[in-house]
This record gives C-alpha cells, structure tokens and sequence, in this order.
C-alpha cells in the first residue's frame, strides 16, 4: 500500500509514469491477478478503506461512497450470474456457460466499473496523488488499461461494461440529493447558536438555545481522519434525508418543514429528544439533566489508577436484551448504570464453538473505557464508522472458520459471490443508515455534552435551593464528584472561583504535553473547563449528535452481519481486538496493560461502540437507544431489499417495488393502475389482463408479509 509520507515529487514521477506504460499497454496481462490471492472485490474494498481513510472525515459521504461502489460491483457481478438481477444497471446480456470465462467477464467488469467510479469520487479529496496512486495500481494490477474507454458492452465486452456501470453510477449520484455537483455543500441549514471558543472562553456563556446544536471554534481543527481541516467546519450533511435510500420504503418517512417552509424528510422517525425548559424543569429527575450530567459522570472513569476493576470478557459484558431499547427517556436508568458505567449485560455461558465457558479478562475500567472510546472512534486514520464495519465484515471472511454460504444456508458459494452480495447488502444498510440518523441530525439539531455541560454549570446547581446558584438545569450536587467550590478550597483557593463547581472528571488536554508519555488523569477541574475525551483539536464531531451515528450505523451492520452469515456469533464464537499496553491510546498514554476488547456476537460489539461514545463524551444516552432502534429497522429493509435481487430467480408475488416486503407502498402501486391494465404487469395478480377487485383480494393474503 502506498503511504502518505512519500515525497510528493517522486510520486507525481511514479503515478505519470504508471499512466504512461497503461495507456500505451505496457502492464503485462498477467497482472490481472489480484496481489495476494483475494478476489477483486476485496482488493477494491480495501482500496476504497484506503481512500476513505486518507480524506476527511465524513460519514455520510463515505457511507455513500462504500453503497455506490458496492452496488456498481454487485452489477457487474449480477449482468454474468444466472439469478441475481442488477440494482441499478440492468443490461441484457447472453449467460457464459463457461465458469472460467464467465469468472473473468465478472471480474473484469467490477474491476473497470470500480476504478472509473472511485477515480472520480476521490479526484478532488484531501488524499490527493497518494489515493490516486492506490487506486491506479489497483485497476493495473487487475489487468486494468486505462486507455480503453469504451461504454459499448455489447461488442467491446466486459471492461466496457464496466465503463458503463461505473457512468451510470455517476449519473444517477448526480440527482440522488446528495448535492455532490456542489460538492455537498449545505443548501438551507443554518446554526441556531454562536460558536462555542473553547480555546478561550469558559463554560459556555454564549450559548442562546440549550437544545440545538453548537459549532466548535478552534485555532486548528484535525478531524478523526487526521487532516487538519478549517477552525470551525460547519455542520456535515444536515439535509442528507433528501438523499435517494437503498431499501428505506416511502412509508418510513415523515415530513417536517422548516419555519420558511423548506422541507426535511425524516426517515424511520423517532420524535424529539429530551429537550430543557427553563421554567419548568425538575433537576436530576429531568431527562435532559439525568443525560447530560451522566456523561459528565462517566468522564470520572477514565482513570486506569482509581481501583475500580471489571470483567470485559462475553462471560459478564454483551447479551443485552434488545426490547430494552424501547425504554422511554424517563426509564434510561433501568439500561444505563449511571454511578459505575456500562448496560444491562447477562453475559454468556459457554462459546458455541468451543462449548467452553467464556475466560475472565478482569482489567481497570479506566483503561476499557479509554481503550472502547479510542477504538470506536476508529482513531487518527478513521475509515468512519461505516468503513469500520466492513473492516470488520473482512476480518471475519478472513477467520479460518468462515464459512461462505449465504445466510449460513445451501451451498458453499464461491468467495467472490459472497464478498459481492456481503458487501452489497451492507453498503445498502450503511448508506441508509447514513440518511435515517443524519435526516434526524439536521432536523432536530440537538446539542452535543461538550455544549450542554458547560452550559449548565453555567446556570449553577439544581439541587439545593438554599445553596447560592441554584437554577433547576443546574447541574447535580453529589458529594465526591460534583460540589460548590467553598472558600479555602483546597483544590482552588481563588477566591474568584468560590460557588462555581467543580466536577471529579477527565482532566484533559490542558495536562498532556505529550501524548505518547503523559497522562491527564482524573482529578477535580472546573466544570467550566471540562473537555470530553478527545484530542484538543477535534473536540466532538462537526454536526448534531441526536442520534447518534455510531449507534444506528453499528447496530445495523450488526443485523446485517447476522443475517448474512446466518450466525449471531462471530466465527470461533469470539471477535477481538488486543489493545496493546502503552501503544494503542493516541489521545495520551495507554493502556497501562494490554486490552483486549472482546465480543461474542456481531450485537454485542454494535453495543460496545454505542457505550463508547458516552465515555468519550461524545453522545448523551438519548442519543443512543433511539439510533439502536433506527439501525435494526435500516437493517430489515436492506436485507428485504438485496435479497429481492440477489434471490431474484423466483419472484416475490405482490412486492411491486422490490424491497423485499408486501405492504403500504406496494397496495398504492397496485390501486394506481385498480381498474385498468396493469401498468407494471406484475399488479394483474390474477393474470386475467386487468386489475380488479379480484387482485386486491389476492394482494391482501400478502399483505405485512416478507418475502419468503
């Protein structure tokens, strides 16, 4: 893999020459072998991780990127396969009885249609020359040759086909909402709030409106993909529910309008989140209050020293109950532990697999929450959380125990059938996931810890109305974490600080001067110089946190995993990550011993990363539950919709729109054409050449039903 930290000229003289021996036909054929003996789907995917990781952070263009490539991969796979009909380019096409030349026609086309796709997206990102050398070595080493320009798959074959797909492709992501031709420029969105200077401000004495969104304003601002970007990037995608979804029905969206009447869909809505009012809110007992000081909280175990040890094997973290997800915002206490951290885990028995129970990995809490928070975060070279959940789809096709069949059914498959429908069904769910959660963002703008916390210390403490500064969206008095700075304060003795509070918390990046030695520690600080666990030049993510992101797309991967592999569990029983001592923290030191995060379903690592955020002060908890519940339903409907074209062979009576379900959207198609002649042909249920009552009364036996 090419690195960043090549001289640029020498690149620029390797990337011009490589071009010039292509165009000319100079790479020699047998380079259309992939480098290591992996099918071209997987050599393009982690092509793609790689461009993904070297632009900026942006999660929702990405997730678009990672759906876009797969669904031009899957078409070029889908126009040779003998079941499976195309998503988007639908070709007519003779079928290649030879396996060998059929292998190749298919491999051939996802290898143009990849490259042309991906040259374009990535021509104008933050990687500049390096990703476009990557991507180039990739299309050469696969027996690409550049000069071939032709669209004209009927007589040039399949490397024109892939030309095709890939122009297509591009066409169709020019009108799909995205606004890419302006480069995603926001088009109506405007912050409520002036910008928060944490640099030099304390607390958060600008802030007008406690339940929107704030910018952050930095001196220098390095998103989690380590490019240094502008001071205060604005808010990321707020209008992504106009983007045109993979398998999200009609029916799962609802319309608001903006005061001047601009539209916002919101897909699989999930209402407003707790909001604070300032006459009338009860204190700790406040959802709003209850949410945001518990990430405060949870900032106080960060501490690898404090004593505090925990089991983070599946025999005592992972098994939660999904129906705990529907809780309401006032029942939060009965999932999260607000004291002490974590969920409702039963834990496991016995691995599957090995039919042994799980080992005990008893570790410091500070160091597991440091560890989940970075790792989750997808650290300095982010692939964004979407691109992260294919790292790990690759990570369990490359365990020895994987097995290729789909849905751990039939037949084994051939890995590049399965890697392309896998990546087809989970580039649908992310991309969909990306709208569902981001249409939530932009519509609701909901404030970030780093906003809220410094606001409400701002406002005094909600405890104690015989106390000086008490004000009901305080903040709450608990002995030992949260007090009133007294005179004499032993930790701050200025008598200018006496009554603000002061919080037992994350220290933070004031008390790092070196990352890779010092630790910031947990102590008593201001709460008005709080600072959630990231790096000071990041801070939290330019864009609203309700709902969360990490959650709806994790929890959707992780559906989408299960269902795919037909197993809950990932192969061996056990998925890990070993977190070594005193490399793996890039925020400051860390570990202080090797970590190994463990999980024994897909499930419990999507509920991981959802904790990971409150402890990295990211998310409130009513960010997260809601997002759970986005990410399953997003899951349901991609896998309707994939399997509707991977399975197409025998088709699915009364689905009219191919997603995989009989309901809403398919009745209104079939009573557009009541009392006429079909206008689709698929809505004559009967087949009498007319569509009547008779084909209503068919359509209601399959009514609320999948596809089988």
């Amino acid at each position: 893999m090419l690195s960043l930290t090549y001289n640029s000229s020498l690149r620029l003289i390797w990337l011009v020459a490589f071009f010039a021996a292509s165009w000319a036909g100079l790479v020699p054929e047998s380079w259309g072998q992939t480098s290591n003996g992996t099918s071209v789907a997987r050599e393009w995917n982690e092509a793609l991780l790689h461009a993904i990781r070297n632009d900026l952070a942006r999660p929702t263009i990405h997730a678009r990127n990672l759906h876009h490539w797969s669904m031009a991969s899957y078409d070029a796979w889908a126009a040779y396969d003998s079941i499976a009909t195309p998503f988007l380019v639908e070709v007519d096409l003779p079928y290649i009885e030879d396996e060998v030349s059929r292998r190749w026609a298919q491999e051939t086309a996802i290898n143009y249609a990849s490259y042309r796709l991906l040259w374009n997206r990535f021509l104008n990102t933050a990687g500049g020359t390096a990703t476009l050398m990557t991507l180039y070595q990739q299309f050469a080493l696969a027996g690409g040759v550049n000069s071939f320009q032709s669209t004209d798959f009927v007589n040039d074959g399949p490397a024109a086909l892939g030309n095709y797909i890939a122009q297509q492709v591009l066409a169709y992501g020019a009108s799909d909402g995205s606004n890419e031709t302006n480069g995603y420029a926001n088009q109506h969105y405007t912050p409520s709030n002036p910008d928060l200077f944490i640099e030099s401000v304390p607390g958060n004495p600008f802030l007008t409106q406690p339940n929107r969104w704030q910018s952050i304003s930095l001196s220098s601002f390095q998103g989690q993909s380590g490019i240094v970007e502008e001071e205060t990037p604005p808010f990321l995608s707020p209008e992504w529910g106009h983007v045109t979804p993979f398998g999200l029905p009609d029916s799962t969206m609802s319309m608001h309008f903006a005061s001047d009447g601009w539209p916002y869909p919101v897909w699989i809505d999930q209402g407003a989140p707790p909001l604070v009012d300032l006459n009338y809110a009860q204190g700790i007992e406040d959802p709003y209050t209850w949410g945001h000081s518990m990430v405060l909280r949870w900032s106080e175990h960060l501490d690898p020293n404090d004593g505090a040890m925990m089991d983070i094997s599946p025999a005592s973290l992972g098994n939660v109950d999904p129906a705990l997800f529907q809780l309401d915002y006032t029942e939060y206490d009965q999932f999260y532990n607000w004291a002490e951290g974590g969920d409702p885990s039963e834990g496991w028995e016995v691995n599957p697999a090995t039919g042994q129970p799980y080992e005990t990995q008893i570790v410091p809490r500070g160091d597991y929450a440091r560890v989940l928070a970075e790792f989750w975060a997808d650290g300095p070279d982010s692939e964004t959380p979407p691109g992260h959940w294919f790292t790990i789809l690759n990570g369990v096709m490359d365990h020895p125990d994987f097995d290729p069949r789909w849905m751990g059914e039939g037949e084994e498959m051939a890995i590049l059938d399965w890697e392309v429908c896998a990546y087809f069904t989970l580039g649908g769910a992310m991309h969909d996931a990306a709208i569902a959660a981001w249409s939530h963002k932009g519509w609701y703008d909901y404030i970030r810890p780093v906003s809220s916390i410094r606001w409400m210390q701002g406002r005094g403490q909600c405890t104690d109305p015989a106390l000086p500064n008490y004000d009901v969206t305080g903040l709450p008095l608990i002995d030992g974490f949260c007090e009133m700075v007294t005179a004499n304060d032993a930790d701050f003795p200025n008598a200018s600080d006496v009554d603000k509070l002061k919080v037992r918390a994350w220290m933070g990046p004031d008390h790092i001067s070196n990352p890779d030695t010092d630790e910031a520690g947990v102590d008593w600080i201001l709460a008005e110089h709080w600072w959630p666990y990231q790096r000071p030049s990041f801070v939290t993510p330019p864009f609203a946190g309700y709902v969360s992101g990490h959650s709806t797309f994790s929890r959707a991967a992780a559906e989408i995993l299960t269902a795919i592999t037909g197993d809950p569990y990932f192969p061996g029983g056990m998925g890990e990550f070993t977190a070594p001592a005193h490399e793996f923290l890039v925020f400051e030191d860390g570990p202080s011993q090797d970590i190994v995060l463990q999980w024994a379903t897909y499930r419990d690592a999507s509920d991981q990363c959802s904790l990971s955020r409150i402890w990295g002060g990211i998310h409130p908890p009513c960010d997260d539950l809601p997002g759970r519940r986005i990410g399953i339903e997003v899951a349901e409907h991609a896998m309707n919709m994939a399997r509707a074209h991977i399975e197409a062979e025998a088709p699915c009576p009364a689905d009219f729109n191919d997603d995989g379900f009989r309901g809403i959207d398919d009745l209104l198609i079939l009573l557009s054409s009541y009392d006429n002649v079909p206008l689709q042909g698929a809505e004559d249920l009967t087949g009498d050449g007319f569509v009547g009552v008779d084909d209503i009364l068919d359509f209601l036996l399959y009514f609320d039903q999948n596809c089988d």
